[in-house]
Parts: structure tokens; sequence; C-alpha cells
């Protein structure tokens, strides 16, 4: 029944890129490992990982000095790790995260075949490597997954009690689903995402084009909804599926939701139960949910609110009692030099972006239409 399914896969989901867009080499006398056909980073460092299903497959780690979280990013179908290599270490520098992307059995220069229960195998290889190689906790990864990326994302997350979040950039509610509008999931179905996620406890951001005509935005709408601890989606309007990277929005709102990821970190070592709790959390029918991240985010908002009174009480008060009328006007200078310093930080991030969206205008990160079963037209 396995093989059944996994066939099934190998026809309508996997376009390796053929040849490949990159290669693998060994340097002279350190033996340390490069990529050819892009250009060379010190701070990218690139591996071979064995799976437990015998295959050996590329990954790249994009090395980040401030970064306190990493990013495990799962591809489109259609796409490798040359395609995706400018666009994984424009990420890790907006986004301030260290960057692992992998290539599936049987894509770029990773051996073996493409299955859905090869991808399986190979993120939770190189989730393994970011544990074992650099140290990595669970609570400091983000899964992000793409399209088919979104198969092996969501069930690697479904499986990690403690993940920190989790991306899913134009998901699939399954295989079946993409092709049929199926109402019910069937055994030979493959990546039953509908299914696992609402097993997934870490916060969940869902992108999604609404002029989606591959995987139609309904996927991620109900994906979202289905959500156990959801933050504020991002609809791109008229965005289709491998363009979401050139819409202004898709980094801004990317940035935001990393942001507030980073500053729920003391409220995880507060409220983080053992994983014995955790699991048993997850198996009750009974468990609620935690407060949404977005949730705690506006709440957040609401409180900074109700503080600047009091703040400005404090601030008529002392002014009050100072009779040191030249310390007023430095005060004055000095709050006129902050106006003009935060007037120039809107501009330095609209050029930042706008840099972003240029680059990405240049990258190959989707070369033909995705699900497409074979013999179909393309």
């Amino acid at each position: 029944m396995g093989a059944v399914t996994s066939s099934m896969a190998a026809k309508f989901a996997f376009f390796p890129p053929n040849p490949p867009s990159y290669g693998v080499v060994a340097e002279e006398g350190t033996g340390k490992l490069r990529m050819t056909g892009v250009a060379k980073k010190d701070n990218v460092d690139v591996l071979k990982v064995k799976t437990k299903r015998g295959n050996e497959i590329v990954a790249m780690y994009v090395k980040n000095p401030v970064a306190k979280l990493t990013m495990l990013y799962s591809h489109g179908n259609a796409a490798d790790l040359g395609q995706m290599y400018d666009l994984f270490s424009e990420l890790s520098i907006h986004l301030r995260v260290n960057m692992m992307g992998y290539d599936y059995s049987g894509y770029g220069q990773s051996t073996g075949k493409p299955s859905e229960q090869n991808t399986y195998a190979d993120i939770e290889a190189v989730y393994n490597c970011l544990q074992e190689s650099y140290g990595l906790k669970e609570e400091d990864i983000i899964l992000y997954g793409q399209s088919v990326g979104s198969g092996p994302t969501l069930d690697l997350a479904s499986r990690l009690s403690r993940l920190r979040a989790a991306v899913l950039h134009s998901p699939i509610m399954s295989g079946l689903r993409v092709m049929y509008p199926v109402k019910r999931t069937y055994w030979f179905d493959i990546y039953k995402n509908i299914d696992k996620i609402p097993l997934v406890q870490c916060p969940v951001l869902v992108i999604h084009g609404t002029a989606d005509d591959v995987v139609d935005c309904s996927h991620g709408k109900q994906l979202w909804e289905l959500c156990k601890e959801k933050y504020e989606p991002l609809w791109v309007q008229g965005g289709n599926h491998c363009d979401l990277e050139l819409y202004p929005e898709y980094i801004k709102h990317l940035k935001k939701f990393i942001i507030a990821i980073e500053k729920s970190a003391h409220l995880i070592n507060e409220s983080m139960p053992s994983t014995n709790q955790t699991e048993n959390t997850r198996n009750s029918v009974d468990c609620q949910p935690r407060e949404s991240t977005y949730q705690r985010e506006k709440s957040r908002s609401s409180t900074d609110q109700r503080e600047k009174p009091r703040a400005s009480i404090d601030q008529r008060e002392k002014s009050v009692t100072s009779i040191d009328r030249r310390e007023k006007s430095r005060k004055s200078m000095d709050y006129a030099e902050k106006a003009n310093n935060n007037a120039e930080q809107p501009e330095k991030a609209r050029n930042s972006i706008d840099r972003f969206g240029v680059i990405m205008r240049s990258a190959v990160l989707c070369n033909i239409d995705c699900f497409k079963p074979v013999g179909a037209k393309v």
C-alpha cells in the first residue's frame, strides 16, 4: 500500500530540475565541500547528510552572526538548492536568522528517488544535523515549507512539541485535493496536511497568493482555520504560486513574524512543560489551545498604550519641579535629533526591501507548473 502511494507521488508531485543547477566538489587540502555554479560565500556550509532510508542528501547552512533562531526551509517541487541559493542568503540577512536548506532525495546532487516517504526522512535527517552538528535545540528552530515542502514541514512539525514556529508558503491540503475537489482523505492520497495541521503545537504563519492558479488560495485558508495557534496570515493580493517573494509585503510580514517569535521566548521558557507533559497534553482530547501569538502581540500593544499616559504624567511632574531652563533646552534639542534619526529609519527599511525585490526578480524559484501529472501539457 505504501509503495502504491509513493508511486503515485512520483508521478505527479515531483519535478526535480534536469540537469541540476549546481554541482558539489571538495576543496583541495581542506576537503571542505562547496557548491559550483553559485557565488562562493564564506558564511555558507555545504553538507552531505545520510537519511534513515539510505540516501545521501545535500544541504546548505547559511550562518548569520546575530541570529537567535534558525529556519529550516523545504523548497517547492520544481527547484533545487542552486536556484534557492540567493533567496536563502537574502532571507538570512533580512530576517536575521540562520538558514538551512536541503534538496530532497533525487533532487540536485542528492541521491535516491523522490517520494513522499523519502522527503519525510530527508527533513528528519537535516533536523537531526542541526541538533548534532550545530548544537541547536528544538525551540531554536522555525520550519518553513513552500508548496510541496509543506508536506515534510507539517509531518515533522506535528511530531515536535517544542518547535518554535512554522511557516507555510502556498501550502497544499493534500496532493489529491490540489487536482480534485475531494472532501475526504483517501488512503492513497499523499501529504495529508489537512489531517496533520491540528496536531501542530507551535505558532503557524500561512502565506498564500489570492491569484494562485496552481494551488488555490482556499488550501492556505483552510489550513489556517485548522491551526491550533494561529498567527495573522498573509493573503498576497494578486500573488501567484511562484512569485510571492517579489511582493514587498512578503518580506515585511515575514520579518514581523520572526520578531514576534523572538519576543515570545520568555513566555515559552516560563510556561514550557516537560516533554512527557507536552506529549500528554498533545494526546488529550480536552487540551486547550494556547493563546495565539497574534493575540499576545495585540495584548502587548494594548498594555504599552496604557503605560504611555502614566509616563506622560511622570514627565509633567519632572518638568514642574525642574528649574534649570538650560537642561530643558538641551532635552528639546536631543528630542529633535532623535526625531530626525527616526525619520531616516523608514527610508533605510524601504531601500532594504527594494533591494530584496530586485535580487528575487533575478532568481529562478520555479521553472514549471507544479502538480502537473506526467504527460500533461505544461
